[in-house]
């Protein structure tokens, strides 16, 4: 159910986030947004920083990746977001903002040598075949959206692979990060060369962010603990969905056999993406590094002197292992296998 309401949360934001703009230059709008998910989550930070876990990176590599992840994921996706909503229909760029997974997919098996089996391959194929059908829907307006768009894409599965490999704070701790300081250099845009004025846009602007970045971001991260990443992530995949659902209920757009058709498309493409696993034998060198871990997997088997419950963070170290399961890329399966 946390995977549901969290898929349904993003979903909301986009046909909600299309009703705004009419009243909000999108820098503002986008702005608002993050610092929404930045006002939402620190909570959480007070919390984990009075029970002694890192809010922020203490190493300069850490940082660095935090610092791109919020130049790309934080300030430069939003804003493309933003022009191609309003060039183009709300359900066509709900469904579009699967091409993220695209983008992470190839940037990750590209720049950072993860692997991609077939089906990763034809499902994000897939992905972008829907696009372009969708992008028809729209003459001119609607190529431009899907250009826009797919820069997002782009820009967001940069920050999820710089994201990735940040094992040192927790995922709620990086959205913060990205939510308070790219939502305050947009906002910082947005005043300085547009005009405006403090209204209730801007009121549920931040609320629409806390709920669809920061609230969602929460939940997805509790069932993932709860579900496993990939079955959380296979539920997740709906928002799309969602959004399209939002769309016809909250701005009365109608659907058409060719976004039906692209639908389809993407549903089965979507299913291909996350039912790709491999197998094989590999090694784990020696590694020392801190991030938010359970006991229950196949790579932290250090003792405590009382079992933690559950996730919990401190600096650890593993030992050289080799063996073989099946495994997706992750902070500990970085490895090249083709």
């Amino acid at each position: 159910m946390m995977a549901v309401m969290a898929a349904a949360m993003f979903g909301m934001s986009i046909p909600f986030s299309k009703t705004l703009l009419s009243d909000l230059p999108l820098t503002q709008l986008a702005g608002l947004l993050y610092l929404g998910a930045g006002i939402f989550l620190l909570p959480f930070i007070i919390c984990r920083k009075r029970t002694g876990n890192i809010v922020f990176p203490r190493d300069s590599r850490n940082r660095l990746n935090l610092l791109a992840a919020i130049f790309f994921g934080g300030i430069i996706g939003p804003i493309l977001l933003l022009i191609g909503l309003k060039c183009s229909l709300s359900a066509s760029v709900s469904m579009w903002l699967n091409l993220e997974s695209v983008a992470t997919a190839v940037i990750a098996f590209f720049l950072f040598r993860e692997h991609m089996g077939k089906w990763t391959w034809i499902g994000n194929i897939g992905v972008v075949m829907s696009g372009i059908l969708l992008s028809f829907n729209g003459g001119w307006s609607g190529w431009i959206g899907l250009l826009c768009i797919s820069g997002a894409a782009i820009a967001w599965g940069l920050d999820n692979n710089f994201t990735a490999v940040i094992d040192s704070i927790s995922p709620e701790a990086s959205t913060f990060w990205k939510g308070v300081i790219a939502g305050s250099i947009n906002l910082i845009i947005g005043i300085s060369f547009f005009t405006w004025h403090i209204s209730s846009a801007w009121f549920w602007a931040l609320l629409l962010g806390g709920l669809s970045y920061g609230f969602s971001i929460t939940l997805y991260i509790r069932a993932a603990q709860g579900l496993g990443a990939v079955r959380a992530q296979m539920i997740f995949a709906s928002s799309p969905f969602f959004g399209v659902a939002f769309s016809l209920i909250w701005l009365r757009e109608e659907i058409s056999v060719i976004q039906i058709f692209a639908g389809i498309i993407l549903a089965a493409a979507v299913a291909l993406i996350f039912a790709d696993r491999h197998e094989h034998v590999h090694l784990h060198d020696v590694l020392s590094h801190e991030h938010e871990h359970i006991h229950n997997d196949k790579h932290h088997g250090h003792e405590h002197p009382v079992m933690p419950d559950g996730f919990h963070s401190h600096p650890h170290v593993h030992e050289a292992l080799s063996h073989t399961h099946p495994h997706w890329p992750d902070l500990h399966h970085r490895h090249h296998n083709a």
